[in-house]
């Protein structure tokens, strides 16, 4: 996530609050840059909108707790946290983007690209290329992959946590 110029403007401290609203804004600002963000956002980053000092460990499990029982959870994923939808809900989602049956055209060798890129997250196409001792140049691999597609391919994978974010 790039820095933003209005970072020292932020009153990251808020010592004008009291402790339990303080630690709530902090739970808030983490949720609306998860929110915010489509790749997982590294703990570095998140620690640019909250006290010095303070546990962003301990703000996104308060975060998640807070969450619990939403359509909504936090993911930890590639050593940063992003918001995704919980699974329970993949039904709705493809039933509103009418994409119930679309059917995934890969070949043998986009899933091996799938499944090296969950397995080794976060890799770049030059980390690809030293897996597969072949260029995976953009078009060889679908650029995004929606989660109806990650879900008729976790199974087949094995491993949904931490799943294709995004092929850099």
């Amino acid at each position: 996530m790039a820095k933003d110029h209005t970072e020292s403007e932020l009153d990251r401290e808020l010592s004008d609050l009291p402790p339990e609203l303080r630690w709530r804004e902090w739970m808030r600002r983490i949720e609306a840059v998860l929110f915010s963000s489509s790749s997982p956002v590294p703990r570095e980053d998140l620690a640019r909108v909250v006290g010095q000092g303070t546990s962003v460990d301990l703000l996104v499990e308060d975060l998640a707790a807070d969450i619990e029982g939403r359509s909504f959870e936090v993911a930890k994923v590639s050593g940063g946290w992003m918001l995704r939808t919980r699974p329970a809900y993949s039904t709705a989602i493809r039933a509103a983007a009418d994409v119930a049956d679309q059917i995934l055209d890969l070949n043998e060798f986009d899933v091996a690209v799938l499944a090296a890129i969950a397995y080794h997250q976060p890799v770049t196409r030059d980390g690809l290329k030293d897996i597969f001792g072949k260029d995976t140049r953009r078009g060889s691999v679908p650029e995004q992959v929606s989660m109806a597609d990650v879900d008729k391919l976790h199974s087949k994978i094995g491993q949904r946590d931490g799943f294709l974010c995004k092929i850099k």
